[in-house]
């Protein structure tokens, strides 16, 4: 009888040494006897990185809440979303404001080290033109040897998409709104020096197979016109696809050959810092998702060769501005920085 008593206990005690074997500790270097006191001090900072970036952000007209927070005609505004998401990773934001004097806009122009368009709908007017001078000034930049990146995102990758093909009717339609998504790699996709090349495998495996990425946008380019067009298959490798909710397929991540521009038909900085919508990824690996592609636009950054005078750049960061919280307001932001332009229609 008493043997019997001591299957079960046998059998609990090799499971418990089973898994504080799979179980490997992590060591401190002193434990490891590799710490070296010589190495504890702080190395010199690297004279080619830019340890203080700035990133400009695009506003785009109107509230962001469709008039319920201002229904002045100048009106502008940007989501807190893509400064949190600039911020996150290590740099500060400076508003680019559309609609304000050209000469001022370009002189903040001269303050950042990199560029995010964002999401929304304007795709013709001031906002088209102005969208269009910023991104060939950033070619300039780069032309001329500072590597000066840019976002765009949604709106921002339509926009890029019809200055790039030189076609304003480019665009086609797509049923892509609050939906969340997978991203499919295309064949043979090369993502050293793009957005991707940090992300860790696992990640990259799961963002074809899980729906870590928000989409919210009716237009969009198809792999097939996009290759059509020379002018935008020679400026932008096609990194990922997504397929619509009428199994139309869309290009959602593209990667310039030549510079240091990337486009999402996606939305990343939505998975950490917005909650209006009911799809919007919310998981551990949709926030890494946001988290690395962060990480990436500042790292572009870093490597920017512009250092604008200290006092010039603390005069126009957006923390001289304050937030606007417009998550009770209904669907859309949570918060908005608004920006009302004085009427110019006197001069």
């Amino acid at each position: 009888m008493w043997s019997f008593l001591w299957i079960p206990f046998l059998f609990s005690l090799s499971k418990e040494l089973g898994l504080a074997k799979a179980q490997v500790p992590v060591l401190l270097p002193s434990q490891l006897g590799t710490s070296d006191s010589s190495s504890s001090k702080c190395t010199a900072p690297d004279p080619k990185i830019n340890y203080r970036p700035v990133i400009g952000i695009l506003s785009h007209p109107g509230d962001g809440a469709s008039g319920r927070l201002s229904n002045a005609s100048t009106a502008s505004y940007i989501a807190a979303s893509y400064v949190k998401f600039v911020e996150s990773a290590g740099a500060r934001v400076i508003p680019l404001i559309y609609n304000e004097p050209p000469d001022i806009l370009f002189q903040k122009l001269d303050l950042v080290n990199g560029v995010l368009f964002t999401g929304g709908w304007a795709k013709s007017g001031l906002y088209y033109d102005v969208a269009e001078r910023i991104f060939k000034k950033i070619i300039e930049k780069n032309d001329a040897g500072d590597h000066f990146p840019l976002y765009a995102t949604c709106l921002g990758f339509e926009l890029l998409t019809m200055i790039i093909s030189k076609n304003k009717n480019i665009l086609e339609t797509f049923s892509a709104v609050d939906a969340a998504s997978t991203l499919q790699f295309t064949e043979n996709a090369v993502i050293e020096g793009t957005v991707f090349q940090r992300f860790p495998p696992d990640l990259l495996k799961k963002l074809s197979t899980d729906c870590l990425v928000m989409q919210n946008h009716k237009y969009g380019i198809s792999p097939e016109r996009l290759m059509e067009n020379e002018n935008l298959s020679s400026f932008f490798k096609i990194l990922t696809t997504c397929t619509d909710e009428d199994d139309k397929v869309y290009v959602s991540t593209v990667h310039a050959y030549n510079y240091p521009v990337t486009a999402f038909q996606w939305h990343p900085e939505k998975n950490a810092f917005e909650w209006g919508l009911p799809m919007i990824p919310h998981s551990e690996d949709a926030i890494q998702v946001t988290q690395h592609a962060a990480n990436f636009l500042v790292s572009e950054a870093r490597k920017s060769l512009n250092r604008p005078p200290v006092q010039e750049v603390l005069d126009n960061l957006i923390y001289n501005y304050s937030p606007t919280f417009c998550g009770k307001a209904g669907r859309g932001f949570d918060e908005v920085y608004i920006f009302t332009q004085p009427s110019l229609a006197h001069l």
